[in-house]
């Protein structure tokens, strides 16, 4: 976070991922593990987390999606370290795509997912669930709110989430559960024949949960903190390059655009086509080794000249029309002796400028791969590059800069 070479405003959007680098940290010192639950809103995520505890700690409600943000909680009944329940607000609540980020952050970064559902799969949870076995943390579908099913539908609900995870999740990490079970009606009858009603709540039934998680934390608990770490620094360090990248793109586009201005207005002002080519060489040159001290890959100016000379050849294969037209301005800019400079030095200066424009995309692109063109080679890449390229929107921005130029020189 202090050093100076990372872009400033790089370090700022990472510092909230330092700063859980830094609890992390802290929470392998203390051998401490997350457990986070994670489903659709109302499967009785938040339930389930209460019965665990034993206590009412996370807030229950039934009004839908009443889980706005994460919260923790001690797992006392686990002795060995500590062991930390999360809730976290559900796949599909109102403004579901921030919550839904939120969601997936808390259980990307736990060291184990308890997967809520109360019935078989909808194609959210699939797409969700899928989502947290790329992330490479070991999951625990707990299929909850079991009381109100009959055994018979219990058992083909259990078949089919079964089927539906088959390659994602092993059958011994689905556990069936009922956290808050539904009130039943009791008749009470008094000596007397009176008969009185009242609503009554069974206990909770979590032995199957309690009893895979006490396995998997006596087996694997170190193992999986270890491995959550790793795979967040992974990922940190991904998100680390990419924004990096991103930053050296922005500042890449300033300089190829001064690079670009530079040689057109040159070859504009200069009358002498051999003249206007070796000015050409040398920009072109000149952008690439800027380019590459950029991108931390710096080049020798014969190194750079190499690279330009790929490219153009590339090029010039694959535009020959352009550079036909490129030496034709050349040479009527020869024949009216340089009179003519305002009038035909600026179209050639747009081509040469909309070259540049291309040897740099190439260069940034060889660079930002670490000085490799990758399997298809240079050709493709340009002609990739090319394709994606307005070339009429190009050329009207190099006359307007060229123009400028000319007319404040």
């Amino acid at each position: 976070m202090d050093d100076p070479r990372i872009p400033p405003e790089v370090r700022e959007s990472l510092a909230e991922d330092y700063r859980q680098v830094e609890a992390m940290l802290e929470k392998l010192e203390q051998g401490a593990l997350h457990v986070a639950a994670f489903g659709r809103v109302s499967v009785g995520k938040s339930a389930l987390l209460n019965a665990l505890l034993g206590e009412d700690r996370f807030s229950t409600s039934p009004l839908h999606g009443e889980t706005r943000a994460s919260a923790m909680g001690r797992w006392e009944a686990y002795p060995a370290g500590g062991v930390y329940l999360i809730d976290t607000p559900g796949l599909n609540e109102v403004a579901g795509d921030e919550r839904e980020r939120l969601a997936h952050e808390v259980a990307t970064r736990s060291d184990l997912v308890l997967f809520v559902v109360d019935g078989d799969l909808t194609e959210t949870e699939i797409r969700a669930l899928r989502i947290l076995v790329r992330a490479q943390r070991p999951i625990i579908l707990v299929f909850n709110k079991i009381d109100r099913y009959t055994r018979p539908e219990r058992e083909q609900l259990l078949a089919s989430l079964t089927l539906h995870t088959h390659g994602y999740i092993d059958a011994a990490n689905i556990v069936c559960v009922s956290a808050r079970p539904a009130e039943q009606s009791v008749i009470q009858v008094d000596a007397a024949g009176r008969e009185t009603e009242t609503l009554r709540r069974s206990e909770p039934d979590m032995a199957a949960l309690r009893q895979r998680l006490w396995e998997l934390l006596e087996a694997e608990g170190e193992t999986l903190a270890a491995l959550n770490a790793s795979l967040f620094a992974g990922d940190l360090a991904d998100k680390v390059g990419q924004r990096i990248l991103k930053a050296k793109r922005k500042l890449g586009v300033r300089l190829i655009r001064t690079y670009c201005i530079t040689k057109g207005v040159s070859v504009a002002l200069n009358p002498i086509p051999i003249a206007d080519l070796l000015a050409a060489a040398a920009v072109d040159a000149g952008m690439v080794v800027h380019l590459s001290k950029l991108y931390g890959l710096p080049l020798s100016k014969a190194e750079a000249g190499t690279l330009v000379k790929t490219i153009a050849t590339q090029m010039a294969l694959l535009m020959g029309t352009v550079w036909g037209i490129h030496l034709l301005s050349s040479a009527l800019k020869l024949g009216t002796g340089g009179l003519s400079t305002l009038v035909t030095g600026t179209a050639q200066g747009a081509v040469a400028y909309y070259a540049t424009y291309v040897v740099g995309q190439a260069a940034e692109t060889y660079l930002a791969q670490g000085k490799s063109w990758g399997e298809a080679g240079p050709k493709l890449v340009i002609r990739d590059i090319l394709d994606g390229i307005d070339r009429d929107s190009i050329l009207a921005q190099a006359k307007s800069d060229i123009a400028g130029r000319l007319k404040s020189a």
